[in-house]
């Protein structure tokens, strides 16, 4: 089996807490050449959200169900959690 195809973002607390109690199914990016990049033409297996930059700060693996390209920004759209590690809640 190969290697999943990970997209890497960090988030800040409340909106991590949002996408892990199952209340958030969109995460937003900007439409700059940077997320143009790293979204458009692109296929991911999971998103590997991180809350913060530490080696022990909590983290979760949420499926990839694609991107939505709107006006000003990219909706990023959430699956299901497929991991949950060090979150308190």
């Amino acid at each position: 089996m190969s290697e999943p195809r990970v997209l890497h973002l960090n988030l800040v607390g409340k909106f991590f807490d949002r996408i892990a109690k199952g209340e958030k199914r969109e995460e937003y990016r900007d439409r700059s050449d940077y997320w143009k990049a790293r979204l458009e033409g692109r296929e991911y297996d999971i998103i590997r959200f991180r809350n913060g930059y530490g080696p022990d700060v909590p983290e979760m693996d949420v499926e990839w169900k694609g991107i939505d390209k709107r006006k000003d920004y990219y909706a990023i759209l959430l699956g299901e959690i497929r991991s949950l590690k060090g979150w308190q809640g």
